[in-house]
């Protein structure tokens, strides 16, 4: 039996100080994670402060980071589920967090620049890997300014800008949006898909009808449970998705709600609750899960950092969004990082491997998880 889940977000901040505390990798409490019945999780790497993650051809895992300012490669050579092989491929970057394949390159994104690391066939052999910068034209604000990247349908690279800012409206537009570049044209300015995006560090792309799905963090400052913080759905570019203005469910921020003029804004998909702090999410197109799995969102809600002692933290889980009867319904996935109104790590993004076992990355308790499904029990 599941425990009930309090499904209610936050921005991904810099965590507080007393508010949790991280165990050694040796220590980490595995047994107090909850999964449905079947699935089973283990640590299949130990790697510093690891965030979105990316895999190239070879099975090559790459993963960005954040305060540590790393590039990771790490890879199970001989297939037994654990990472054997690792390297870090550069450091001394700028809060790198995003990291995306596309055919035999590997672009970072870090704060205001995206790097291109290309040949990653060699990429275990060469002993040193040189980051090349391709366009280094966003803006330097490190507040909200590290990055979850990823290539399109279309064959572009998806790049959101986070607001500068728990709440404000900047002359720039590029803050607050979802931007997209040709890495092949890397001189054309980047152009704005979305607006309204407070800060989306996860998205992807609806594997049967290719519209975008992104989460987004909602605001600070307006209390333990409100506003919350939202999955969308962008369909076609141009949409705008309320902030500063409104704030999901149809919140009105106390600043800046009477100034949208005649803006219309586009309604959350789904509300995921106030301080949850959604990050990286991914269809699951695995073939080992279960069928009622196949092309469901999967989002890792990273946690609250600012909820009161009395309200007590929420997040630390991964969660479904399960399309039912043309309905999107929440439902929970793994819970347990949360212990006593304590946390012991953070799930931050989430990759599928070729062999259908889905890994999730821990930027806290500084490892990679791997979540495997036994069809015989």
């Amino acid at each position: 039996m599941r425990r009930p889940l309090n499904l209610l977000c936050s921005a991904a901040i810099i965590l507080m100080t007393g508010v949790i505390t991280p165990h050694g990798q040796a220590a980490l409490p595995l047994e107090h994670l909850t999964l449905p019945s079947g699935f089973s999780i283990a640590v299949w790497a130990e790697v510093e402060n690891p965030r979105q993650l990316a895999i190239d051809n070879q099975g090559v895992v790459y993963a960005g980071t954040r305060r540590a300012g790393k590039l990771h490669a790490l890879a199970d050579l001989d297939q037994d589920g654990i990472a054997d092989w690792q390297k870090v491929i550069a450091e001394g970057l700028n809060l790198p967090s995003g990291v995306a394949v596309k055919g035999d390159t590997l672009y970072i994104g870090d704060v205001s620049t995206i790097y291109a690391l290309r040949n990653l066939r060699d990429i275990r052999t060469d002993k040193t890997a040189v980051l090349k910068p391709i366009y280094s034209g966003f803006p330097s604000e490190k507040h909200h300014g590290w990055k979850f990247i990823a290539f399109g349908p279309d064959g572009k690279l998806y790049v959101p800008i986070g607001a500068p800012c728990n709440i404000c409206l900047s002359d720039d537009e590029r803050f607050a949006s979802i931007l997209t570049m040709d890495v092949d044209q890397p001189d054309r300015a980047p152009s704005i898909f979305a607006r309204g995006v407070r800060n989306s560090v996860g998205f992807d792309w609806h594997p049967e009808t290719g519209a975008l799905w992104f989460t987004d963090n909602g605001r600070d400052r307006m209390g333990d449970d409100t506003p919350s913080c939202e999955l969308n759905i962008a369909p076609a570019p141009g949409l705008h998705f309320g902030y500063p203005f409104v704030h999901d469910p149809s919140v009105l921020d106390p600043e800046f709600g009477g100034r949208a003029g005649d803006l219309t804004f586009e309604s959350a998909a789904v509300s995921l609750g106030p301080h949850v702090a959604p990050v990286g999410m991914t269809f699951y197109q695995g073939e080992s899960f279960p069928e009622a799995y196949q092309n469901q969102a999967l989002i890792a809600l990273h946690g609250s950092w600012n909820r009161s002692q009395s309200a007590g933290h929420t997040g630390y889980q991964v969660v479904m969004i399960e399309e039912k009867e043309g309905r999107l319904q929440l439902t929970p996935f793994i819970d347990g990082w949360l212990q006593n109104n304590r946390a012991w790590g953070r799930p931050a993004d989430l990759l599928t491997l070729p062999d259908g076992s889905l890994l999730i990355s821990d930027d806290f308790a500084n490892v990679i998880y791997r979540v495997t499904f036994n069809r015989a029990s």
